[in-house]
């Protein structure tokens, strides 16, 4: 098989609000070949993206991404490594280029899912997939009240876990402490409660150590994203003061190096890599492994739609020792139509990856067409990309 076509949808909501949820609008990518077809999502700037995959060329090391792509072989695993390592090579200082290329990756691997009808999580040799705990992923309150509020209704619906993150939290000491109490209250003693603080203080750690006791105090399982991704040594400095609560990160990790420095040198107990911004899954499960040879936890982050959830479980569903995984439950409507089939908790209120071939997830293309955004970008009268059908 050659692939040969790759297209990007730029999907939004009708109204994007200036709160840190990213499931406000979405970059949607299938890849075709030998009569297949395989969908996958970048988390990234839609139109920033859909630029980096149609531009000129700058120079040898500056080629937009499609040319790695297009027209080449795709029959095998080791296919899709090597059209990354060809992306990220002509791509070199196109600095978008893996998030581009995040969404091709992921469709690759579902397009070869259902060339050979097997899962993907058994294309990169894994036996079996195991259930995973989701922890309900929301953003802090306004109020502590409302964070209260929000964290009895994720209780009262049947999860175990929750992390509270971005809104209002990292600016205030005494708030941040109540914040964090009425969480905890909320969610019950035995609930696994997790704090992600959006990288508000940078790399400042004596900001952030003042929280500490708090955590401590109301056991919080993982402090997330204290700081900016390249602060390692601000990590390292905070990790040691923290304990027994861990630090979290790796979201910002934009590939299988950065993720692999976090893990080496940050002194975090949990790597969370987002498949839709590392280079797709690819690098992900590159990360899996040796975060598992390390001993720190991989945990996916997915902040969107289900084909973005599907696809970031995969790297790590042979991995039984990592148990948890992020599960937005407050995703605008735009993420939740996005696809046909839903990863919903069992009776048991664990995730499990679907059996079906590829990702295991159809996007519902009929529901998205409302969410689609007309785009044409022309260069000196030249078009370059222009929407292309969604049907």
């Amino acid at each position: 098989m050659e692939i040969e076509a790759i297209d990007f949808f730029y999907l939004a909501m009708p109204e994007i609000l200036d709160i840190g949820d990213g499931s406000q609008d979405a970059l949607l990518v299938r890849v075709r070949a030998g009569g297949y077809e395989g969908w996958g999502e970048c988390e990234a700037s839609p139109l920033v993206s859909i630029a980096s995959l149609v531009c000129p060329m700058s120079h040898s090391a500056c080629k937009p991404v499609q040319a790695s792509v297009l027209g080449q072989k795709l029959t095998t695993p080791q296919d899709i490594q090597r059209i990354g390592d060809l992306v990220r090579a002509n791509s070199l200082d196109l600095l978008q280029a893996d998030h581009t290329l995040s969404g091709i990756d992921i469709a690759m691997w579902d397009l070869l899912g259902k060339r050979y009808q097997v899962p993907v999580y058994q294309l990169l040799g894994y036996k079996q997939a195991f259930p995973k705990t989701p922890y309900a992923s929301v953003l802090f309150g306004n109020t502590p009240q409302e964070t209260w509020e929000k964290a009895r209704r994720i209780r009262s619906l049947g999860y175990r876990a929750a992390k509270f993150g971005w809104g209002p939290f990292g600016k205030n000491l005494q708030d941040d402490c109540d914040h964090i109490a009425a969480a905890r209250e909320g969610l019950g003693t035995d609930g696994i409660l997790l704090i992600d603080a959006g990288t508000i203080w940078k790399d400042n750690v004596a900001q952030a150590a003042e929280r500490i006791p708090t955590l401590q105090e109301h056991r919080v399982t993982w402090m997330e994203e204290p700081f900016v991704s390249g602060a390692l040594e601000a990590y390292r400095q905070l990790a040691a003061l923290a304990e027994p609560v861990k630090l979290a990160g790796g979201e910002g990790s934009h590939n299988y190096y950065m993720a692999k420095q976090m893990i080496d040198y940050a002194g975090i107990g949990f790597i969370q890599i987002d498949a839709g911004r590392i280079g797709g899954i690819s690098p992900a499960k590159q990360v899996a492994t040796y975060a598992q040879g390390k001993g720190v936890l991989y945990v996916n982050h997915t902040f969107t739609s289900h084909l973005a959830l599907s696809a970031s479980l995969q790297p790590y569903a042979g991995l039984e020792d990592a148990v948890l995984c992020e599960y937005p439950i407050e995703a605008k409507p735009l993420a939740v139509e996005m696809t046909k089939e839903h990863l919903l908790p069992d009776e048991n209120g664990q995730i499990h990856l679907p059996e079906a071939p590829g990702l295991g997830v159809t996007p519902n293309l009929e529901a998205l067409s409302k969410y689609l955004v007309e785009v044409e970008i022309r260069v000196q009268g030249k078009l370059l990309y222009s929407t292309p059908p969604l049907g």
